[in-house]
């Protein structure tokens, strides 16, 4: 599995160097003021909730480990990753002198943590990477290249970089429901019918905060639908399969 990992990494990230340029070297925009006070009362929470990710992430991963002990050695590259992009997220919000509120981000990624808890227990390791290597990269992903256009200097170089490793997470989870697709797929979308919707009421959670930094709301949830759609269709999901499991993030 590794070095079929390593060659689909690569393909997506070949795949993916177009919309990461753009994102890099965006059309000039209207930034936001990132000195005001309400810009840095809403970056308080949006700083707390990526920095809280990259936790959420690294635990995650180290627990996904213990389900499939052989991709110990890979599952803990990914982790020390995650570790290294909190730390970046920690600068970019000492950089604008703000304290995240990590108080806001536990409570608001707690529902998901508990589902991820629930599941491994259970040793459902499929609705585990559903919601790490799918759901929460996938979101990350999205999010991270809306915030880049509209991003401060120093926080936009921080986030380039995070992308470009973010994309080896979500192809991580990605290969494994690939290959195990046969044996999962029911798993799959019912654990897909419980967690998707969380992703929305997240999203619409943090829609006026995110708006202060000059991101839009649809414009996120486009994006990250776009590339949840592309990953479950990398995966061996048919489109009725697919427009199906989309239908949970709207009902």
């Amino acid at each position: 599995m590794h070095n079929e990992l390593k060659i689909t990494v690569m393909q997506t990230l070949e795949s993916n160097k177009k919309i990461i340029e753009e994102s890099t070297n965006p059309i000039s925009l209207d930034l936001p003021d990132f000195t005001t006070d309400s810009y840095k009362d809403a970056y308080s929470r949006i700083n707390a909730i990526v920095i809280e990710g990259e936790q959420e992430a690294h635990d995650n991963y180290i627990s996904i480990a213990t389900l499939i002990p052989n991709e110990l050695e890979e599952l803990t590259k990914l982790a020390r990753m995650e570790m290294k992009h909190k730390k970046g997220f920690t600068a970019c919000g000492r950089n604008l002198g703000v304290v995240a509120d990590m108080e806001f981000a536990k409570k608001f990624f707690s529902k998901l943590h508990g589902n991820f808890q629930v599941a491994l227990e259970k040793g459902n390791l499929t609705t585990c990477l559903l919601i790490q290597a799918i759901l929460i990269e996938a979101f990350a992903i999205s999010a991270y290249n809306v915030y880049i256009r509209v991003a401060d200097p120093f926080a936009k170089k921080i986030t380039e970089g995070v992308v470009k490793d973010e994309y080896l997470h979500l192809n991580y989870g990605q290969e494994w429901l690939k290959e195990n697709l046969s044996t999962c797929k029911e798993e799959l979308m019912e654990a897909n019918k419980v967690n998707l919707p969380l992703i929305k009421k997240m999203l619409d959670e943090v829609a006026d905060d995110a708006s202060v930094l000059a991101m839009d709301r649809e414009e996120l949830m486009e994006e990250f639908m776009i590339a949840y759609q592309d990953t479950l269709m990398e995966i061996g999901l048919d489109n009725r399969e697919i427009a199906r499991m989309a239908m949970a993030a709207i009902v």
